[in-house]
């Protein structure tokens, strides 16, 4: 069975949004800098991210995400405790990359998976190492839609 040239490859739904024109013309700008093909793409890009950070924060949701990592190599024992919790959590952590940014600096780079409550509290744990500049959390989605899963939820 072959499909019609007029028909779309997935369904759609389709929905009405009122804005005010200001914002509006602010979608249209950026539809057009980030190379959008639609305001439908956009909003629905948005949208996304949105539901993505509200599964984070509802907590059992399986995902994956990286945590980034920026810190001073001279920190004594530094480099240990990071990979030490890395180990602890190594049912979470399935990668990581780390890059010399300058003589001192460091930055990590960690692939994870898992409940985003304990992505959460393995970012927490190495946000307050001495040492660390920074430490970030980005989940991008949930796990079983990108990684086989490690985890069932």
């Amino acid at each position: 069975m072959t499909q019609q040239a007029d028909k779309p490859s997935s369904s759609v739904s389709r929905i009405s949004v009122s804005m005010d024109p200001d914002v509006l013309n602010e979608l249209d700008d950026m539809v057009e800098l980030r190379g959008y093909s639609s305001r439908s793409q956009a909003i629905s890009d948005m949208v996304n991210q949105q539901l993505i950070e509200q599964k984070a924060q509802l907590g059992t949701n399986v995902m994956v995400g990286t945590i980034t990592l920026f810190y001073d190599r001279n920190t004594r024992g530094l480099q240990k405790r990071l990979s030490d919790l890395q180990f602890e959590h190594i049912d979470e952590v399935i990668s990581s990359l780390h890059v010399h940014l300058t003589e001192d600096k460091i930055m990590e780079v960690i692939l994870v998976q898992g409940p985003a409550n304990t992505l959460q509290d393995i970012i927490d744990k190495f946000s307050i190492l001495k040492g660390v500049i920074s430490a970030k959390l980005q989940l991008m989605a949930e796990a079983t839609a990108i990684l086989p899963p490690l985890h069932s939820k």
